[in-house]
């Protein structure tokens, strides 16, 4: 017995559904959101905050109290910021969400009553009506819409669906009306298994892979110069208590405690002015993630497109013009309504008026069965006409049309167009027109930002749900070049340099696209705005949904991490700051024949200066003097220099220096970071790293 000869036109019962809805669980999906609490732990058990918790240890072990309260502050800090700026992006996220709570028209006990889509079960009968959202997965009994299932599969254009057409939760009805019987609810729906694919995608941040690394390469740099001093200690015979608090302390100044807290604080004080911009990033990491990515995939429909129909061209037969047949096909379209087909077509034909337009006189919408509207209108002279719109096939069979007719047809539907074919004259003696091709166009944006993306570095990849041939139009008139992937599953070895057009792929085909170019050494951004975009949205190191775009101030080329090659530069500019700090010193103790306690402020002193000097030198990949600093990072070393001024000089804490002495570290200082600078530029070529 089939599905529809099991339920009674009356539907399920009250207790029926019921019984069911316990049984199978609710017509909702599972939140993938982390529980607060879950998350806020999160943020202290991960490898970075185990390099600071070691080190709270270690200062706890010491007895250094003081420092290891700093330390745990730090680390709290950290975890507090990061989960502080998610957590206002999640709510944001939330306060768009709640707009989304969907009713359903269902048939329970003979009769019509509107329940939560949650209550929905598998075997009800439910009512889709114009502007309603599916709320399951659902197959027509009667009836006929026009369905909008971009959101879910990515085609641009409408589907027609009558009885024993199937459609899927999420997509919305735009004309007509249609009595369904429920498929498939909650997680067992398109939309569910969607969100499961969500569940389990995640990528790892290259930023948190990067720390890893600079903070493994320090401990391996910082183990042999301990190892170094803990073989000269005993070699000068040091008692072993001496030797391994030594130890201790050189462990614990080789854990850079300040770096999390410094990439957390820069990528916050980034989105923050993303946030001014019209840009929500829903993790810090994505912050320096959008200046990594060396691939873009991105979706169609509704964002390298506008996502909604407009009419592309307009070609005439004999004896009629583009402007009289966007007439004739405007009196032959709704006023009003959701029908996207008929708005486009009225739209168009009001920018092209004619004089001697005839007047309407009655009008008989779109039927799915016979496949045309119709329209009754006076000529000026009081003449009658009838002017029908539809499918060329349908129109052709009512109408004479020239042997052009059918290859202009063939050319405008190989290029990916929905095409409608318009005929008009009195009733039984019909003319075509001509015909009129519509397409979801390109957004004005699309084509120059694609260009300027592959001047940056970034290769754009299209992957959609739509057919090859209407993928390709969209590609050729937005700049998009290369070869097109339109068969599934995708291999697990594709390349990003193999296509440049991937058509035809389902959700589950965006997510596998951008783990495989992941595997293969990618940082990949996929940018979408649809739930068929969400797996690769979230495996994606960087997913971006767009409402809208705002320009930002670009480097060159993506921004990669060669930790390696960084590692050794960094090695040969901290061996040329440790010469300039002994050169200080031994000019101190030799030339300047300072004692013991003088000497130590010449320490500090020298190091507080000569870190400032790395710092500017370090902040900018070309000469130093070629971008302006910051104004917070300008205050925050003035204060920084005035504070060990002030100490040094007055003598505070600390022993007196002469101001002759400063101003010449000052000074000595400026002549570091310039030869630094030079430095610098030369190891940056030597191993490519700018």
């Amino acid at each position: 017995m089939s599905d529809d000869q099991a339920v009674a036109p009356a539907g399920l019962t009250s207790d029926e559904a019921r019984r069911r809805l316990a049984q199978n669980g609710p017509n909702a999906i599972v939140d993938v959101a982390v529980h607060p609490l879950r998350q806020a732990l999160g943020k202290l058990w991960a490898p970075i905050p185990w390099m600071l918790e070691a080190a709270i240890l270690l200062q706890l072990g010491l007895g250094d109290y003081l420092e290891a309260g700093v330390v745990a502050f730090l680390l709290l800090f950290n975890a507090a910021l990061g989960f502080v700026q998610e957590g206002r992006a999640q709510a944001t996220i939330d306060a768009l969400k709640s707009r989304l709570a969907l009713v359903a028209s269902v048939r329970r006990d003979g009769r019509w009553t509107t329940v939560p889509a949650a209550t929905l079960v598998a075997d009800d009968v439910v009512k889709l009506s114009l502007g309603s959202v599916v709320a399951a997965d659902v197959r027509l009994v009667s009836g006929s819409t026009l369905l909008d299932q971009s959101m879910l599969t990515g085609e641009s254009l409408p589907i027609e669906a009558g009885a024993g057409a199937e459609t899927y939760a999420g997509a919305l009805v735009r004309r007509g009306e249609a009595i369904a019987l429920v498929t498939a609810t909650g997680a067992r729906t398109k939309f569910g298994k969607t969100a499961e694919l969500v569940r389990g995608a995640k990528a790892e941040s290259s930023e948190q892979k990067a720390i890893l690394r600079v903070v493994r390469n320090l401990a391996l740099f910082n183990g042999v110069v301990t190892l170094a001093l803990a073989a000269y200690a005993t070699h000068l015979s040091l008692h072993a208590t001496d030797i391994v608090s030594l130890v201790l302390v050189a462990v614990l100044s080789a854990i850079p405690v300040a770096l999390p807290s410094m990439f957390t604080l820069a990528a916050a004080v980034g989105a923050r002015a993303l946030a001014l911009k019209g840009v929500l990033p829903t993790r810090l990491s994505a912050v320096d993630e959008a200046a990594s990515i060396d691939v873009l995939c991105s979706d169609k429909t509704g964002t390298l497109t506008r996502n909604e129909l407009a009419v592309m061209s307009v070609r005439s037969m004999p004896g009629f013009d583009d402007d009289h047949v966007l007439a004739l096909a405007g009196l032959a379209s709704s006023d009003g309504g959701q029908d996207p087909v008929d708005g486009a077509i009225r739209a168009a034909a009001a920018r092209h008026t004619v004089t001697d337009n005839p007047t309407l006189v009655s009008f008989l919408p779109f039927d799915p069965s016979a496949k045309r509207a119709e329209a009754t209108v006076r000529l000026p002279n009081g003449d009658p006409l009838q002017v029908l719109k539809g499918a060329f096939a349908v129109i052709a069979g009512l109408s004479q049309s020239p042997a052009t007719a059918a290859p202009i047809a063939m050319e405008l539907q190989a290029k990916g167009f929905r095409v409608l074919a318009v005929a008009v004259g009195p009733a039984g003696k019909l003319r075509l027109a001509g015909f009129i091709a519509l397409s979801d166009p390109p957004r004005e944006d699309s084509k120059s930002l694609i260009a300027e993306l592959g001047g940056l570095g970034v290769r754009t990849i299209m992957v959609t749900g739509d057919a090859a041939t209407t993928a390709g139009v969209v590609a050729e008139a937005i700049g998009l070049e290369g070869s097109v992937w339109s068969t599934t599953p995708i291999p697990k070895t594709i390349r990003a340099a193999d296509y440049a057009i991937y058509a035809g792929v389902l959700p589950e085909d965006k997510y596998s696209l951008v783990k495989a170019l992941q595997d293969s050494g990618h940082i990949v951004g996929m940018c979408g705005d649809g739930a068929n975009d969400a797996p690769a949205l979230r495996q994606a190191q960087m997913g971006i949904a767009v409402f809208s775009a705002t320009d930002v101030g670009p480097s060159s080329t993506p921004s990669v991490w060669k930790i390696g090659n960084l590692t050794v530069v960094g090695v040969f500019m901290g061996l040329l700051d440790l010469a300039f700090c002994v050169a200080c010193l031994a000019t101190g103790k030799f030339l300047l024949h300072l004692d013991i306690d003088a000497l130590r402020t010449l320490a500090v002193v020298t190091l507080v200066f000569s870190g400032q000097a790395v710092l500017y030198v370090v902040r900018e990949r070309r000469h130093l003097w070629n971008s302006m600093p910051g104004k917070w990072l300008i205050a925050s070393s003035c204060i920084d220099l005035g504070l060990v001024s002030i100490l040094a000089l007055a003598g505070i804490v600390i022993t007196p220096l002469p101001i002759a002495v400063l101003g010449g570290i000052f000074a000595a200082a400026v002549i570091f970071a310039l030869v630094l600078d030079r430095a610098k530029l030369a190891l940056f070529g030597r191993f490519k790293v700018a």
